[in-house]
């Protein structure tokens, strides 16, 4: 079955020698070559704001820039979420891309004193996170603390699920390594998983 794939390459860096870019390369490769409609967002070639205020993320619409990468996340039926690990965390240009279009009235919907209501609720996604430590030290030590926040605080709350991810550790690694991660992103975009 087809399905409407938004990536959203979330490396602040647009330098194509960032390996999340042929990362993000090879899921799209994948996912068209199986029938998948794809779109892509590169979140290094935006220029866009950082938002300061609670009241300008409740009240203003998202900027215009980002019309396009709204866009393409309402319209996908799967998300696939690519970042580098920076001090632990998201980079802090990714972060404030996602704070811009998951604001309420475009992901969640305040209804009176209840939980909101999850816009973005029946998509599914896939978080994909490269690092140079190894990732089961991430995930046993760490315990993958920002894959698991950006699951459980922003896209299970907008109501995306399910939310699968992939960890990429020592990513300096080899050629022949790099070869193969690139093959199972490939692999991934082929079932839009």
């Amino acid at each position: 079955m087809s399905k409407r794939v938004a990536i959203v390459d979330g490396h602040p860096d647009p330098d194509r020698a960032r390996f999340i870019h042929a990362l993000a390369d090879a899921y799209a490769m994948g996912a068209s070559a199986a029938g998948h409609e794809v779109r892509r967002v590169e979140v290094a070639r935006l220029d866009f704001p950082v938002l300061r205020t609670r009241a300008d993320w409740e009240h203003q619409p998202p900027p215009a820039a980002l019309a396009k990468a709204a866009e393409a996340i309402a319209w996908a039926d799967h998300l696939v979420l690519l970042y580098p690990l920076w001090l632990g965390d998201v980079p802090a240009l990714f972060k404030a891309f996602l704070e811009q279009v998951a604001r309420p009235g475009t992901a969640f919907r305040y209804r009176g004193k209840g939980m909101p209501e999850k816009l973005w609720a029946g998509k599914s996604a896939r978080i994909v996170v490269t690092m140079g430590m190894p990732g089961m030290f991430y995930r046993v030590v760490y315990r993958a603390h920002s894959l698991k926040s950006l699951e459980r605080n922003i896209l299970k709350f907008v109501g995306i699920k399910p939310v699968h991810s992939t960890v990429i550790g020592m990513v300096e690694g080899s050629a022949e390594q790099r070869t193969e991660w690139l093959e199972e992103m490939r692999k991934l975009g082929t079932a839009a998983h």
